[in-house]
């Protein structure tokens, strides 16, 4: 099926025949639907914290700070901010002269509470040599929206999030969110030496106004904040694209005849995650932010989390030392047991009928794996993955952050568990990336591959299919400990559409 020129071109990307053959009969298979055991819900799956609790994580992660462990913030930021404005590219081409929808009005209503409302100004004045309320009264809505997202504009269509002016700050100025996420690192994330390490995946064509706006604000945040950040950066790797197909699974081809690749979702930094060298690495979307004057809840929280993920990883990695050491009494390992099955959640039906032998494999084998804590919010509505108990290919039941597409919808018992769910995973992670012995755990080792995803796109008006690999926070991270816990809905101020940068918790 494919041809010598088919061949070239995926060797040039790093990807083998035979990947391709798989992903061309997953297209066929499909992928199976997860079973959930129960809905994760406080007492039952999550952690909810008393005020001592939170109190002694903190403690536990301020101690763990000056243990010379390596710490890395990791902020998924790859791609273009475009569905961010989405609602507007359509009213620019909508042929309609003025706002009409909801979303529309409230854009103009409000447009001078936006962070970019002075660079917009202006770049109205450049374009057209009014201003954007002299805009405004000339009916010349259309133009105003064109200078925000086109190229002799702000060009907001086309950058990324990280690069975008979020937030009002003092003296006139504004904030985006990479410079968000340096400040919130510099809040917990630092080192003993006062170091705060960040990695951003960034899209290669991005990555120069990336580095210029870096190279700017650096100085001033190590100052203000007394740390030295240490920022790298890495591409999405052109080997974890995924071929697209025709709706009757046959590989779709441009005009020219050559094979169409699409990224992979972010389940593809997985091996981006893979190469960090940290002990701890926090896990946190790049539009997940809030003003310096917000930002004490989510500081706070965050140091919860790693502190709870730190105090975990001791006793994990107490356990696992004296399970290689041998000898341990019945009662040891049904102590063991019971901290597997109360603390990490973590489930076997066989579990009570093992002998010791049995016992101490099966406890090495759940205990020695990449750990997480996953903070979680109340549901509130927003859409995206929950915490559930769901089952692992080996029969046991654990936490897993499970999707709606992941789900049998022609099973009315399975959506209404699903819809049952009482929180939500904002993609707030801290993650213990090396074992019990310091090792690091090659992440790929824990990967689901039955949990991608496939998903329809369009490609020049054509009905295509596309393969998600497993989610970064799903089936990549199937096979880890992971454990939720509960954070304030304040921790959680996603930005999916311009009008968010509207709501409260973003001005």
């Amino acid at each position: 099926m494919l041809t010598p020129a088919d061949l070239k071109l995926v060797e040039s990307k790093g990807i083998s025949a035979e990947m391709i053959d798989a992903q061309l009969r997953r297209f066929e298979t499909g992928f199976p639907y997860l079973k959930i055991n129960s809905v994760a819900t406080i007492g039952g799956g999550i952690k909810a914290f008393t005020p001592e609790e939170a109190k002694a994580c903190v403690d536990a992660w301020t101690e763990f700070q000056q243990t010379g462990n390596k710490i890395e913030k990791f902020v998924p930021a790859s791609g273009a901010a475009s569905r961010m404005f989405k609602n507007m590219f359509a009213f620019a081409t909508s042929g309609k002269s003025e706002p009409t929808t909801d979303f529309e009005k409230n854009y103009f209503d409000n447009i001078s509470k936006f962070a970019f409302y002075a660079d917009l100004n202006a770049a109205c004045k450049k374009l057209h040599g009014k201003s954007v309320p002299e805009m405004i009264a000339d009916g010349k809505y259309v133009d105003v929206v064109n200078a925000m997202l086109g190229a002799d504009g702000l060009n907001y269509g086309f950058l990324p999030k990280a690069l975008l002016k979020f937030h009002k700050a003092a003296g006139g100025n504004a904030h985006t969110p990479m410079e968000e996420h340096l400040e919130e690192g510099a809040q917990y994330a630092a080192d003993a030496n006062r170091v705060v390490n960040l990695h951003f995946t960034v899209s290669p064509e991005h990555k120069p106004a990336f580095e210029k706006l870096l190279s700017e604000k650096l100085p001033l945040y190590e100052q203000v904040w007394g740390v030295k950040f240490n920022v790298t950066t890495s591409e999405q790797k052109a080997s974890t694209d995924t071929i697209a197909v025709n709706l009757d699974n046959t590989p779709y081809r441009e005009a020219n005849g050559e094979l169409l690749f699409r990224p992979a979702g972010h389940g593809a930094l997985i091996e981006n995650l893979n190469e960090r060298e940290a002990a701890v690495v926090f896990v946190k979307n790049i539009d997940n932010v809030v003003p310096s004057k917000l930002r004490a809840t989510t500081t706070k929280y965050k140091r919860v989390l790693a502190g709870y993920l730190v105090q975990i990883q001791a006793k994990v990695a107490q356990m696992l030392t004296a399970l290689e050491a041998g000898n341990c009494t019945e009662d040891e390992l049904k102590r063991m047991l019971n901290y597997v099955e109360s603390e990490l959640s973590i489930h076997s039906d066989k579990a009570s009928a093992m002998n010791a032998d049995e016992l101490a494999a099966y406890l090495k084998t759940k205990l020695n794996r990449p750990l997480r804590v996953c903070g979680v919010v109340k549901n509130e509505g927003e859409p995206g993955g929950g915490p559930y108990l769901a089952y692992n290919p080996d029969g046991t039941y654990s936490p897993q952050i499970l999707e709606a597409a992941q789900i049998d919808a022609s099973k009315p018992e399975a959506v209404a568990l699903m819809n049952s769910g009482t929180h939500f995973n904002p993609v707030d992670l801290v993650c213990y990336l090396k074992d019990y012995k310091g090792e690091k755990f090659n992440l790929k080792n824990y990967v689901d591959p039955d949990t991608g995803l496939i998903s329809m796109k369009s490609k020049g008006g054509v009905e295509i299919k596309a393969l998600e690999l497993p989610g970064l926070w799903n089936g990549s991270m199937s096979d880890w400990i992971s454990v939720f816990a509960e954070v304030p809905i304040e921790t959680f101020n996603p930005v999916k559409t311009v009008n968010d940068l509207l709501r409260p918790e973003h001005q």
